[in-house]
């Protein structure tokens, strides 16, 4: 068959017309089909005598059921340090963003935030730059939904308001290019094309690691379009970029596609088969996210510097049977590297005390790390199984109630005992407490938190306010003070105000 015939077949049996990125793909397939040895296609004259000969040599030569096993369980992801050769049409110069600024628009689910943000990902490594100002974007993606009708027509009323944008852009700026990404372009491909000219590129989920082709093919004035779904595409080597950076969390794909094939859902027909990444590239970016949250805490004041770090056990053994996923190294190590990041931090726990099957060196192991750490809080119990779950099924409750009591005891004392002297070091301190109200336990006590959300209690007195010189009031909740801390006990500190202050004055007294 002739390659360009080759070509045209493929097209046809994808619903597509000669779009750019569907043709150069099966090209390269035509290429190498026409490259095949006529050894492949045996002559009618020798099909007869050597056709089962030349099969079982084949079969002999060829991969086992072992391989294809192996193959399967060990999907190979594509790396990010590899750098594919650029298409005969283009140069590699092509393909870099030339610093063009980038404006994202997101529509539907939170899988949608993060195919968001590992296009982005994708494009920032080939030069561009991001915008948030629409009117000096050089490029508009919009990240799509077809989930319902509503949702579409949203984005076909969005593409007129586009289209307005595009034919007032300035001759002396670069053309403005628009993309439509995600699941609309995967379902409605040369519909979306053909009735709204201003759409150059399309991309569907799988083909976003094609956007520098894709956006380097439009600049010549082109439409083009990868909507191609993949078996195993999960942009495990992608490490995605937060769009908004005031975002006050984050989305991690576990999986992509989806095989339930609901009567009522389009999902399987836009975002393919059902795959999953490997575990060890979720862990990556699930530790990058942690890493962020560590900076974050303690570069903002408005922060406050405190994580609740639960350990359940200073055993390992006993760690296990309660399936923690950690072993008490790796929860000191972690303990460690918190503490280097946040200076100051203050740690809470959770523990247990008579886990099933829980020895008295176990027991000895979880009062060592109290001793080791030494929390600034702790919520501490003894062990009460519940039904369904699996120690309810596997295991037995076999520490004597008096037994679990006692350890639990001993657990509280070691606490206190560490968390005073934690907190007896605040003696002598000046700290910004952001007031709560009245304290529970004195009408003529306000309690608040300070920076380590550690309840402080302090007279409700008049106070000077830095902001207004000679004038004196009394704290309201939500106002910051600054306390100076006179004493300290394992739950609380104690002291007296000086002044009411804000965030930003604070600093210059603590």
């Amino acid at each position: 068959m002739h390659p360009l015939q080759c070509a045209l077949q493929v097209q046809r049996s994808l619903g597509w017309g000669p779009l750019a990125s569907v043709s150069w793909l099966s090209l390269r397939m035509c290429r190498a089909h026409s490259s095949l040895s006529s050894t492949m296609y045996p002559s009618p004259e020798r099909q007869e005598d050597g056709a089962r000969k030349d099969f079982s040599s084949r079969l002999a030569a060829g991969p086992t059921f072992q391989h294809f096993l192996k193959s399967a369980s060990a999907p190979q992801e594509k790396l990010s340090s590899e750098v594919e050769d650029p298409p005969p049409y283009l140069t590699l110069d092509e393909l870099l963003g030339r610093q063009r600024k980038v404006y994202l628009e997101t529509y539907g689910c939170q899988m949608n935030v993060n195919d968001t943000e590992i296009a982005w990902s994708i494009l920032q490594k080939s030069g561009y730059l991001r915008t948030s100002n629409l009117q000096e974007a050089d490029v508009i993606l919009l990240v799509t939904c077809s989930i319902r009708e509503k949702a579409e027509q949203t984005i076909w009323n969005r593409l007129h308001q586009l289209k307005a944008l595009k034919t007032r852009r300035p001759r002396s700026r670069v053309p403005l290019k628009i993309g439509i990404l995600g699941c609309m372009a995967e379902r409605l491909k040369e519909e979306i094309l053909n009735r709204e000219k201003t759409v150059d590129i399309l991309a569907g989920p799988d083909a976003y690691r094609d956007l520098p082709r894709l956006l380097a093919v439009a600049e010549s004035g082109q439409q083009a379009a990868n909507v191609l779904l993949s078996l195993d595409e999960t942009y495990a080597d992608v490490m995605p970029v937060q769009t908004s950076p005031s975002a006050t969390s984050a989305f991690v794909s576990i999986m992509r596609g989806c095989d339930n094939m609901c009567s009522y859902c389009i999902v399987p027909f836009t975002r393919g088969r059902e795959r999953s990444r490997p575990i060890a590239s979720i862990l990556e970016e699930v530790k990058k996210l942690s890493e962020q949250v560590l900076q974050l805490i303690h570069e903002r004041d408005n922060i406050c510097k405190q994580i609740h770090l639960p350990a359940q056990s200073g055993s390992s053994r006993v760690l296990e049977a309660m399936w923690r996923g950690y072993s008490r190294e790796a929860y000191v190590e972690l303990v460690h590297h918190i503490r280097e990041s946040i200076p100051g931090v203050s740690l809470s726990s959770d523990f247990i005390a008579g886990f099933c099957g829980e020895t008295e060196e176990d027991h000895v192991q979880t009062v060592s790390l109290l001793r080791e750490v030494q929390y600034n809080m702790g919520f501490l119990f003894a062990y009460s199984m519940r039904q369904k779950t699996r120690a309810y099924h596997r295991l037995k409750d076999d520490v004597p109630e008096e037994v679990k009591l006692r350890r639990l005891e001993e657990l509280i004392t070691v606490f206190r005992e560490e968390a005073t002297k934690a907190n007896q070091t605040s003696v002598g301190c000046t700290q910004l407490v952001l007031v709560e109200g009245l304290s529970k336990r004195s009408a003529t006590d306000l309690c608040g938190r300070n920076d380590g959300n550690l309840k402080v209690i302090f007279p409700d007195a008049e106070m000077e306010d830095v902001n207004n010189p000679g004038l004196r009031v009394r704290a309201q909740p939500g106002d910051y003070v600054l306390v100076k801390i006179t004493s300290a006990s394992s739950q609380t500190l104690r002291g007296h105000v000086l002044c009411r202050t804000t965030l930003r004055d604070s600093s210059a007294y603590c």
